[in-house]
């Protein structure tokens, strides 16, 4: 009997990100909930065998693509981690924060966030990916407010109160499609946030500067 040695085909390291990148751009104006080995593989014009064997299954899929998708906040939150303690400096970062998000492919990759996190409220096999991106604004916000000064209770308070808002505003971008209006609201809802938070860390800091005097005599 004559025996065959064949070589195991050696994956292509950038056939993988290449194809993820396709199919992001597949979704854009699809929904998540209709995805399929079988339609994405006809629309990529790609066996599902290819797909398959990149992604196992289903909801590994899903969650390369949640994953991907949310790659575009990273120089966001490395801006905001990477932040002196300076009120100005955080303001503009989350001002160009917003700038980002109202490019009609950033709405398009939250309303594939939206409905990604809809599905992990019902299911667990996603691995509640989208909960950790919320954490990660959340944690993030609460590091830089305390970096100015504010005490964590109340740095914790005003960051999920400007990470909640954020969110809903994204919402209300995605269903009325009007950010010129829902931008005005952002400048209002920045504005009670500077104030706030320039109160809370003069407060602090007059706190610090009470106790380094020390005792009167």
């Amino acid at each position: 009997m004559r025996y065959v040695n064949r070589v195991a085909r050696k994956p292509d390291p950038e056939r993988k990100p290449a194809l993820l990148a396709q199919i992001v751009d597949f979704l854009l104006d699809k929904p998540l909930s209709a995805l399929t080995f079988r339609t994405l593989a006809s629309g990529l014009g790609v066996s599902t065998y290819t797909l398959v064997y990149h992604f196992g299954t289903r909801a590994d899929l899903v969650r390369e693509i949640v994953l991907s998708v949310s790659e575009r906040q990273d120089l966001v939150v490395a801006a905001v981690q990477g932040e002196s303690g300076d009120l100005e400096e955080h303001l503009a970062n989350l001002r160009r924060s917003w700038e980002l998000s109202l490019t009609e492919r950033s709405q398009q990759l939250r309303r594939l966030e939206f409905e990604a996190a809809t599905s992990e409220s019902r299911q667990h096999g996603l691995g509640q990916i989208t909960r950790g991106l919320f954490d990660r604004w959340f944690s993030t916000g609460v590091e830089a407010l305390v970096r100015m000064g504010i005490h964590e209770e109340e740095a914790t308070l005003e960051a999920r109160t400007m990470v909640d808002t954020i969110y809903g505003l994204h919402y209300d971008l995605m269903v009325t499609k009007d950010p010129e209006r829902v931008s005005a609201v952002f400048a209002r809802v920045l504005r009670g946030y500077e104030a706030r938070i320039a109160r809370l860390a003069a407060e602090g800091a007059g706190e610090l500067a009470a106790e380094g005097a020390g005792p009167a005599e």
